[in-house]
């Protein structure tokens, strides 16, 4: 059975560095994790996780879910870009809760956590491609992949304009953000859970042994990529040898499977078979019915679908007439993703 033909190119299409980042395999194991375990060191982001429960209950389809979405923004048609991010703007409006961390509200929409989140996707699949993967980009590459990180962030609340354009400027970023970063219990359990791949990516049917050998090298591959003060925060500390020799075991292995088509595509189908349907298009090199890129602005008039800004605005002047957000509903997120996004 061939792959499915999207209508179109969507927003980046072959030409961007997105295409190139995003569709190695370092994005959907090692990039993914790297992301997930870093987002619970925001209090109001674990909270939302941790009050959720679905995470820990249903990790497989979380992961799988989260990955869908993701990859329809990256290499999806236009119209089921719009309307992935149209439902999940919705999804989150009704994630609103209490932090017992900071002792205040946290809010999935909010643009300030959705940048947090946004960037440590971006920063965290790039990092893994070039530690694991084919290396560093070049400067005029690294620049076009900035520009390219905002403009997705139009398909979130976020401002495009805050998207930092340089490294320089994402370092800065998570320089500023440091400061509201917490070790707690909760973020330090979560992470180790998360940490956790065999369960995470591999489906119940493997045998034990491949889990446990899988397990052991991904989550001291993921740990190898985060900065010391991280891990300390994370209490997922370990030597420099064992960043090494992770590194050493798990670059051939992903540069093995970045080399055959069919190794990606088996990959893709054991870790998350929801994505197949959106990715192996674009790994087989299937063109789209119409192969052209196309504009936010351009697509959203053709398909009727509001800026997710607007939407919140208008969510939050309905919450304001309301008088306050309704209660958190524990199992919202089943719908689609297992984490803020």
């Amino acid at each position: 059975m061939g792959a499915r033909r999207q209508q179109d190119y969507g927003f980046f299409g072959p030409g961007s560095v997105t295409w190139r980042v995003w569709r190695y395999p370092t994005s959907v194991v090692l990039g993914f994790l790297r992301a997930v375990v870093i987002e619970e060191l925001d209090p109001h982001l674990v909270a939302s996780v941790d009050q959720s429960g679905q995470v820990k209950q249903r990790p497989k389809l979380r992961y799988d879910r989260t990955m869908q979405y993701f990859a329809t923004v990256k290499f999806g048609d236009a119209e089921s870009v719009l309307r992935a991010s149209d439902t999940l703007v919705k999804i989150h409006s009704r994630a609103v809760g209490d932090d017992p961390i900071t002792g205040g509200r946290y809010d999935a929409n909010d643009p300030a956590s959705q940048l947090w989140i946004h960037l440590t996707a971006w920063h965290s699949i790039l990092y893994t491609y070039e530690v694991f993967g084919p290396g560093k980009l070049t400067e005029a590459e690294e620049e076009q992949y900035w520009e390219e990180c905002a403009r997705a962030a139009e398909f979130q609340t976020i401002d495009p304009a805050d998207v930092p354009r340089t490294r320089e400027g994402i370092r800065a970023y998570f320089a500023a953000y440091r400061p509201r970063l917490v070790g707690s219990e909760v973020a330090q359990d979560m992470m180790d859970f998360l940490l956790d791949a065999s369960t995470i990516v591999l489906p119940e049917r493997m045998p034990t042994p491949l889990r446990f050998v899988f397990n052991t090298v991904a989550r001291r591959a993921v740990i190898a990529t985060l900065p010391r003060w991280m891990r300390k925060l994370g209490a997922t500390n370990q030597s420099g040898l064992t960043d090494r020799v992770a590194i050493a075991l798990t670059r051939p292995v992903v540069r093995a499977v970045a080399a055959s088509t069919w190794l990606q595509v088996w990959a893709l189908r054991i870790a998350s078979p929801r994505t197949v349907p959106i990715l192996e298009p674009v790994l087989r090199g299937v063109p789209p019915v119409r192969p052209v890129v196309r504009e936010p602005a351009e697509a959203r008039a053709q398909y009727g679908v509001t800026d997710p800004r607007e939407q919140y605005a208008a969510i939050l002047a309905d919450r304001a007439q309301q008088a306050g957000p309704a209660p958190y509903p524990k199992h919202h997120h089943e719908q689609l993703l297992p984490f803020p996004a």
